[in-house]
């Protein structure tokens, strides 16, 4: 059994490292990180069975790194306050630790999470929606290139395109296999950002370099070497008062 521990408290990672150490010695810690971007990158590299994340991180919090990796491992919540959060982990039996972590509230959470390893992670999407804050929105995404996962960042991205078998990403003309259907990218994409052009295409708006007009009326939208249509449904979006 392995394990990612992410808080942006040295002496909570410390003392919670101390901690499993004492009451869970068959548990390896694989790493220990400060922020929500190196927990999700951690998780991604090491591949652990469990993942200790702090609600509040900066560059992501844990309910944003819990989203891209709920399928991957068990998830455990460390919070210091937050009763609305509290109330809805107890409801869905979900693993979390209140700050400070106590012995006996850790020997609880090791009870219930070796009952579960072997087995895939709980499904918390449902959770994660309720708990998502407004106007968060997608920062990072863990992406499949050639034979690897990588984690690049949305500011990077030029466009998305989805056909039948997946959707993909664009960087500079490279392409990244997502998980993610395209109508769900578009509720966690920024929408002053990123727009819908086509039922499968959204672009970010800084990365058109051009918009054509072809003979026949449709709307081609130039980013570097790639063409991409604007369907009658939102062509709105691009013509001037």
């Amino acid at each position: 059994m392995t394990a990612l521990i992410a808080d942006d408290e040295e002496l909570l990672r410390v003392y919670l490292i101390d901690l499993l150490k004492e009451t869970w010695p068959q548990l390896n810690i694989v790493s220990d990180v400060e922020n929500g971007i190196e927990a999700l990158k951690g998780i991604i590299e090491h591949q652990p069975s469990i993942a200790f994340l702090d609600i509040n991180m900066p560059g992501l919090t844990g309910i944003e790194v819990a989203s891209q990796c709920k399928d991957d491992c068990h998830i455990v919540f460390i919070t210091a306050y937050d009763q609305y959060a509290i109330a809805a982990f107890e409801n869905n039996a979900l693993d979390y630790l209140l700050k400070p972590v106590s012995k006996i509230r850790l020997l609880e959470t090791k009870k219930r999470i070796e009952q579960r390893l072997g087995k895939s992670p709980q499904d918390i999407s449902h959770l994660l929606e309720k708990l998502q804050t407004k106007n968060t929105y997608l920062k990072w995404l863990k992406v499949a290139f050639q034979e690897e996962v990588k984690l690049i960042q949305v500011a990077d991205i030029d466009y998305f395109h989805s056909n039948e078998k997946y959707t993909s990403a664009y960087v500079k003309g490279k392409e990244y296999i997502l998980r993610s259907s395209l109508k769900k990218l578009e509720t966690q994409l920024d929408p002053d950002d990123f727009w819908r052009v086509h039922r499968s295409s959204i672009v970010r708006v800084n990365a058109v370099e051009s918009i054509t007009k072809t003979l026949s009326g449709r709307l081609l939208i130039n980013i570097g070497t790639h063409k991409i249509e604007v369907s009658r449904a939102y062509q709105g979006l691009f013509k001037q008062d």
